[in-house]
């Protein structure tokens, strides 16, 4: 994944109207319930447009693919954490420890449905270059996340950007990592804790420890 110092924006496309886009709710929803009673493959465009009441023919016009479609539902899974992450900003004082409390919170939200996050990363890892545009939102989307939690006060200097693309990266390795049974959440706790330091070595010193209002 990649980090910009942009506003989290989605590929240009036509708006979609209220009725198309409650069909899409639908779809993403009914995703969403399939994975996370049965993971990656029970996940089928068939089902899907079943339990979504679409045709096949229109699921596939909104998502080309079951790739398209997962990588779609973990965008509308990070922005549900994110409006409730603003609601209830992480309460450290130091940029560190609140960009590692966010991403902990972040994770135990995806643990609590395992088979979801496998089905979301899994899609993710899949995906090839048809699939960059829905990537680079899920990306973009992170970075907005680890942006708000360290609470700048002036836009993010070079320095702090690849300090975020690089807990960014270690945040997605460790998903992968603790959904292989590889890694312990004490673990990942851990290294998310570590890498965020980063964050401290890379502020301009006037800005170590600020928030925004």
């Amino acid at each position: 994944m990649t980090a910009e110092g942009k506003a989290v924006t989605t590929p240009a496309s036509p708006p979609l109207t209220e009725r198309q886009e409650a069909r899409r709710r639908r779809i993403l929803h009914a995703s969403a319930q399939l994975a996370s009673r049965g993971g990656f493959d029970a996940v089928q465009m068939r089902e899907v447009a079943e339990s979504s009441s679409v045709a096949l023919g229109t699921l596939y016009r909104y998502f080309p693919s079951k790739v398209h479609l997962l990588v779609a539902t973990m965008q509308d899974q990070l922005q549900h954490m994110h409006t409730t992450l603003r609601k209830r900003p992480p309460a450290a004082e130091e940029p560190a420890a609140r960009v590692a409390e966010t991403l902990m919170r972040a994770f135990r939200a995806l643990q609590r449905e395992p088979h979801l996050a496998d089905a979301m990363v899994r899609a993710l890892t899949f995906a090839d270059r048809s699939v960059s545009p829905e990537v680079d939102t899920v990306s973009r989307l992170t970075t907005a996340i680890i942006l708000d939690a360290m609470g700048l006060d002036a836009p993010p200097t070079a320095e702090q950007l690849s300090a975020v693309r690089v807990i960014e990266h270690t945040w997605h390795s460790a998903l992968i990592t603790w959904l292989s049974g590889r890694a312990s959440i004490a673990q990942v706790k851990i290294d998310i804790e570590t890498v965020c330091r980063l964050i401290d070595l890379t502020a301009p010193p006037e800005s170590s420890g600020s928030r925004r209002s």
